[in-house]
């Protein structure tokens, strides 16, 4: 009883078979089909290929939120040259409040020569090509961003020469805390000190023809200080054609949290826009001299996360190119052959049209000739 039903229920599953068998007696193979069989294979494997490289790649999603961290304190980190001795510049930042920052507290004053190397010059010229391949292709930041703490350091490299020239120059490097609100950070003639209604710097002892503000920025940044992370004011060189010449930057700051397989990071992104001009009274042109970076920040925050097609959506993917190709290959196959099939047709109909035969009494007979071998019997 039991083996009988055991035998009911083989019988019922085999009714339901979607995909009944064909014996290999009634299969008839061709060259065709094997050419397209071939061509189908050939085509599978490729973008089978070509989809497991997309598996293994990752793209970055950006996502959009208000930024409700007000309290807590901005980074800014500083390593610029200008060409003056340390002596007659100073730096400081300004913000909305009315709070100065002491440069005393974070930046370090270093005399150094101005003129670069020349390995110092060919880092900067990758550095400036790098900067404007960005500003054309801005989808190379999320290179960047996936390259970040594993790429080479973005540093200016040290001086491979022991030159005995004398300083000319001063490099203002290091970071300083503010708060989240919009600043000015300068460099100008004179020191920074204190005022009860705001700050003012000792200009009075620098003569007027040791003026020069020629300057070069080796990194500018917000936030957390990733390496590998290119900002857009890095390697930007200025040079001061006049000693009365104002140089302004203004910045918006983008607060970004960015989330890769390597690291997790609260950063800074910021967009920049330039202005020079000469300081000149008596034709409008007022001002101070020196390098102002003016920098706001945006209420939005940026989320950065790199993200990895799931392997289900890879194997889906996977068997829709599959089936495709072969529902595609044997469609077109069946209808290539149709058409032959109709073209010989006609073709075998054609090389029998109908033949007029002369009878021996006079008359002509429409009828086809029989087809008659030369062999004698």
């Amino acid at each position: 009883m039991r083996r009988l039903n055991r035998k009911k229920t083989l019988n019922l599953v085999k009714e339901l078979d979607a995909f009944p068998k064909v014996p290999e007696s009634y299969v008839e193979t061709s060259a065709s089909g094997g050419t397209v069989s071939l061509i189908a294979f050939t085509t599978i494997a490729f973008l089978t290929v070509m989809e497991f490289m997309v598996y293994r790649d990752t793209w970055m999603k950006y996502e959009y939120e208000v930024d409700k961290d007000f309290m807590s304190k901005l980074r800014i980190n500083i390593d610029i040259t200008v060409a003056m001795r340390c002596q007659y510049v100073g730096a400081d930042v300004l913000d909305l409040a009315e709070t100065m920052v002491a440069s005393a507290d974070g930046l370090i004053y270093e005399p150094v020569v101005f003129d670069l190397t020349p390995q110092q010059k060919e880092w900067q010229r990758m550095l400036q090509l790098i900067q404007s391949r960005l500003q054309e292709e801005h989808s190379l930041q999320d290179v960047i961003f996936k390259s970040a703490f594993k790429s080479a350091s973005t540093a200016l490299p040290p001086r491979e020469d022991n030159s005995l020239q004398s300083p000319d120059a001063c490099r203002i490097h290091g970071h300083l805390y503010v708060n989240k609100v919009a600043g000015n950070f300068h460099i100008t003639v004179g020191k920074a000190i204190p005022h009860p209604r705001g700050h003012a710097h000792l200009a009075a002892l620098v003569s007027h023809e040791s003026y020069n503000f020629s300057h070069r920025i080796d990194h500018l940044s917000f936030g957390e200080l990733i390496p590998g992370i290119i900002n857009p004011l890095d390697g930007t060189e200025k040079i001061a054609s006049d000693h009365n010449q104002m140089f302004q930057y203004f910045i918006t700051v983008v607060p970004t949290k960015l989330h890769t397989h390597k690291i997790s990071a609260e950063t800074h992104q910021f967009s920049v826009t330039e202005r020079e001009r000469v300081i000149n009274h008596a034709a409008g042109s007022h001002g101070v001299s020196g390098i102002f970076m003016k920098y706001d920040i945006s209420s939005l925050m940026v989320t950065v996360t790199e993200e990895h097609m799931p392997f289900w959506q890879f194997l889906v993917r996977l068997c829709g190119i599959i089936g495709g190709i072969f529902s595609t290959t044997g469609i077109l196959h069946g209808f290539g052959r149709f058409v032959v099939e109709v073209i010989f047709c006609r073709f075998r109909l054609g090389s029998y049209k109908s033949t007029t035969v002369p009878l021996p009494d006079g008359h002509t007979s429409n009828h086809l000739p029989l087809i008659t071998d030369n062999s004698t019997h």
